[in-house]
């Protein structure tokens, strides 16, 4: 790919994204992967019984102190490849019975995989994403992406300043997640139960945090009629968090209990909630370039 300055993430730094690494990702214009393989931990309506083509993608737009993908989000392991790689791996996972493909934490290299889905694919494209995302990278995306899998992390800055390096998190992710159920509209799913078109919103549960789930399911309800929700409780002490006492522990039984409890009240019956036992080392793939 050509260089060129670079403001598709809500970071806007301007960098000349090109053979080397810049701004605040510090990577380059082509892609960089740690992994291309089936993955079978995702959301029952993603991963199917086939498998959900997962392409994880290093480096981020994001500081997620927790961050369970550390060693590619934050210390950017991972293989530099072509469009021309990318395009071959998508088949390559379809070959082997892939439901979708499913472009993990892409947003950063939003230019490489709009080339490398030229003609589109014979099975959805998963955007799977942090949910840090400005509006107008993800309108170049119409029509090229079938299903959106947005994390919705905070609502207050707060948290997302301490947490993730980004106190403007949800000035951005709030019209992004509305800009993605405009493009879907509701969930559809396919003959194998596998959502073949809509949007799925996450949102994990944080230790400590249990009051400000409750509000950012409360705007889920009110905001995004149509989206489903994948309440999770995989948080695990992972990554760079010692020193923050409340994430240096685990959830609490009485944390999950009310945050659950909320989404019932609310009505929030589309989507999955996980177990606790889900916190679990396991269930963290391994980078190891695989696929690539």
């Amino acid at each position: 790919m050509e260089p060129y300055v670079c403001s598709d993430c809500p970071r806007q730094c301007g960098a000349l994204r090109g053979e080397t690494g810049g701004g605040f990702c510090r990577m380059g214009a082509e892609p960089v992967l740690a992994r291309a393989a089936l993955h079978f931990d995702e959301e029952p309506v993603i991963s199917g019984t086939r498998g959900s083509g997962a392409v994880f993608f290093s480096g981020c737009a994001l500081r997620c102190r927790f961050c369970q993908n550390y060693g590619i989000s934050h210390d950017n392991f991972g293989r530099k490849v072509g469009v021309g790689r990318l395009r071959e791996i998508y088949g390559e996972l379809i070959d082997r019975g892939a439901h979708n493909v499913n472009l993990v934490n892409p947003t950063h290299f939003a230019r490489a995989i709009l080339e490398s889905l030229e003609g589109g694919l014979p099975v959805p494209v998963v955007w799977n994403t942090g949910g840090y995302e400005r509006v107008e990278t993800l309108r170049s995306l119409e029509g090229k992406v079938q299903v959106y899998l947005p994390d919705l992390k905070y609502l207050l800055p707060d948290a997302a300043r301490r947490y993730s390096a980004a106190p403007d998190y949800f000035s951005y992710a709030g019209p992004a997640l509305r800009e993605m159920l405009r493009q879907t509209g509701p969930v559809e799913l396919d003959d194998d139960g596998v959502m073949r078109r809509g949007t799925l919103v996450r949102h994990l549960i944080l230790p400590g945090r249990a009051e400000e789930s409750m509000l950012i399911l409360d705007w889920i309800a009110d905001n995004l009629p149509g989206a489903w929700v994948s309440l999770m409780a995989q948080y695990l002490p992972y990554g760079d968090v010692k020193g923050v006492d409340e994430l240096e522990r685990r959830l609490t039984q009485e944390e999950y209990d009310r945050v659950v409890d909320h989404l019932m009240d609310l009505g929030l019956e589309d989507g999955f909630v996980q177990e606790l036992s889900s916190a679990d080392e396991k269930y963290i793939p391994g980078f190891d370039l695989t696929g690539v």
